[in-house]
């Protein structure tokens, strides 16, 4: 099965974030592929593999970076596909790479998550691509469902705690 979702990644020291994506996708039966390519150390293959993104099937793009986090934003430049950005704490506590991520300018947005929100990238990449995919979006639902129901199992142990105080 072609990728529907690409993840990309600046550098492979990104991946241990990045897995938490993967995961995402790949428990949503959602057929991803993951590289890394930097702004900087690759910029023609940054380019070859935006140009040519939707051309070979790719509806999501998926871009982290850490420090100088142009990846996203480059590749947002150069794709009609929607890019979701993850800014990856490497320096700074990862407030370079959100501020880098989120303030693009007019016309060449990115969906942009929490520091290391990998996760929520791959849920967001999977919520967009329910819109056109009716079993997909019920299995966004139901994922959506289990985080209700794990809150209310929680309060319910948490109700049975029994605080014991003593009185001298």
């Amino acid at each position: 099965m072609n990728p529907k979702v690409s993840i990309i990644m600046g550098s492979t020291s990104d991946l241990p974030v990045m897995k938490k994506a993967a995961k995402v996708l790949n428990d949503f039966k959602i057929p991803f592929e993951i590289n890394a390519l930097s702004a900087h150390r690759t910029p023609e293959a940054v380019e070859t593999f935006a140009t040519n993104a939707q051309a070979n099937g790719i509806e999501v793009i998926i871009a982290a970076a850490g420090m100088a986090a142009h990846l996203p934003g480059v590749i947002a430049a150069m794709t009609p596909i929607p890019v979701i950005g993850v800014p990856i704490n490497a320096s700074l506590d990862g407030m370079d790479a959100l501020l880098a991520i989120a303030q693009m300018p007019p016309g060449i947005p990115v969906a942009t998550v929490a520091i290391n929100g990998a996760m929520n990238a791959g849920i967001l990449a999977a919520q967009i691509l329910a819109v056109g995919d009716n079993q997909l979006k019920q299995d966004v639902s139901k994922f959506k469902d289990s985080l209700k129901e794990k809150i209310v199992k929680a309060n319910e142990e948490l109700a049975e705690l029994k605080y014991e105080f003593k009185t001298n």
